[in-house]
């Protein structure tokens, strides 16, 4: 989009439901712009966003997308959560007003290089991990997009000397149009296709990252994921390709027991895996990842290698919340798809009780299924999904000596984990489904298992 002067304009936002828009409305009335939220919940249901607005002198129009409230504005921003072919949206079009975003006024404001970060599962922890290589390197670096503070809020403050790494999600690409410096796309599987109509629309709003590159930008892709990998021949910048199956020209890869760098300056040795403190082989591709990243963007080998042997990883990611009677709870609340369950079940190699479940993505759950029956010692399914769930895993093959729970909740999900745990096992946490259906994000579903978990008595189940 193009740098707009929002003095005196009104800018309508629909969807107040999520911190961006919030900041954003905060930013837009900083900015001289008339402010009117619309939002299809009912008053009663946004109290905490309500209570964030404070007293900002925005209009707050609750309960429907009524026609006035958008087709009399100057510019209208649509949150990720909001589809863009909502009719009032596309009547707003016709009519020629610009339909525009958080992040898209991000790119238009920023002063600094961006680095986009984008896949179907990873991105965070990889994102997260470029921010900590570049300050390791020296940099001022600013992390946002899907995570983290909403960018907007700070976007004037960004110096041009600084970094910004951003998360972003396929609700927020696409519409883009326009790439960051370098972009990232570390795999594309089957995803939020209760908004996406087909897998080929998902895959091409991955894509949008990479289709406004320049010749001087760099596209990092994940060569082990042929969906990414398909990408190369329609990438305008330059390749650089992450492996942990293969070396590549140019990029990260695993040979052996060493992670290696390599570029026009030749290759070197990033760590050696047993250095590395993030648990499971696809967070090694996740390292692979954020250094084939972060070379891209200038950072120094010895930065590379101090961060990534260094970074314990993200919340609600694999997350060792504690080991109570030689039993260990892992917080992979993030895990919101078959594809995120399996890589958790493969990062460990003792006894697992998975605790499985939430709102259904309408996702094929076979692959998962047989990774369950193989892997797990005891699945206790809960929320929305728990029958979906069981289906899938008792008609898997040798789904027989699994053992089956079902939970109506999560607490008492815990609590019958806790009930069964042997010492030496671990209790996971990766739901293979949204947290929708009795949270309101991953994060509050795994800080409530956390609490949870750190409420548990030390004997006596």
């Amino acid at each position: 989009m193009e740098d707009i002067d929002f003095r005196g304009r009104r800018a309508t936002l629909i969807g107040l439901g999520t911190r961006t828009h919030v900041a954003l409305a905060r930013y837009l009335v900083a900015c001289g712009a008339v402010v009117r939220i619309s939002e299809r919940k009912p008053r009663e249901e946004l109290a905490r966003e309500i209570a964030l607005l404070g007293d900002l002198p925005v209009e707050l129009c609750c309960g429907g997308h009524r026609d006035a409230d958008v087709l009399d504005a100057d510019i209208v921003f649509v949150s990720p959560g909001v589809p863009r072919d909502l009719p009032i949206l596309e009547t707003a079009r016709r009519r020629g007003i610009p339909i525009s975003s958080e992040i898209e006024l991000v790119f238009a404001r920023c002063q600094a290089p961006i680095i986009g970060i984008t896949g179907s599962a990873g991105k965070t922890t990889t994102t997260a991990l470029v921010g900590e290589i570049l300050r390791a390197a020296g940099y001022t670096v600013h992390v946002g997009g899907n995570i983290g503070v909403p960018l907007i809020e700070r976007v004037d403050a960004i110096a041009p000397t600084d970094r910004v790494v951003l998360e972003l999600s396929s609700f927020q690409l696409e519409a883009l149009r326009q790439s960051p410096w370098i972009g990232a796309i570390l795999n594309v599987t089957p995803n939020h296709l209760d908004r996406h109509p087909t897998f080929e629309h998902y895959a091409e709003s991955k894509f949008n990252l990479l289709r406004y590159q320049r010749p001087t930008d760099v596209a990092v892709l994940g060569a082990d994921d042929p969906v990414a990998a398909g990408f190369a021949p329609r990438c305008p910048g330059r390749l650089r390709w992450f492996s942990a199956a293969r070396s590549v020209a140019a990029g990260a890869f695993r040979r052996g027991d060493e992670l290696i760098a390599r570029d026009e300056e030749g290759e070197a040795v990033i760590a050696r895996v047993e250095m590395l403190r993030l648990p499971g082989p696809h967070n090694i591709l996740n390292i692979l990842a954020a250094s084939a990243v972060a070379r891209a963007a200038g950072a120094p080998l010895p930065a590379i290698s101090a961060a990534v042997t260094s970074f314990r990883g993200v919340e609600h990611r694999l997350e060792l919340v504690r080991e109570l009677d030689g039993v260990r709870y892992v917080n992979d609340s993030i895990a919101t798809t078959p594809e995120r369950t399996i890589a958790a079940l493969h990062s460990f190699d003792c006894p697992i009780i998975l605790l499985a479940g939430g709102r259904s993505k309408h996702l094929p759950l076979d692959a998962m299924a047989e990774t369950i029956a193989a892997r797990v010692r005891v699945l206790i399914a809960f929320g929305e999904m728990a029958e979906e769930i069981l289906a899938a895993v008792r008609a898997a093959p040798g789904s027989a000596a699994l053992l089956t729970r079902r939970a109506e909740t999560l607490e008492a999900a815990v609590h019958l984990a806790h009930a069964l745990a042997r010492p030496g096992e671990v209790v996971l946490l990766s739901p293979a489904g949204t947290s929708f259906d009795q949270f309101r994000d991953f994060a509050e579903r795994g800080q409530r298992f956390k609490e949870l978990v750190w409420a548990l008595g030390e004997t006596g189940r």
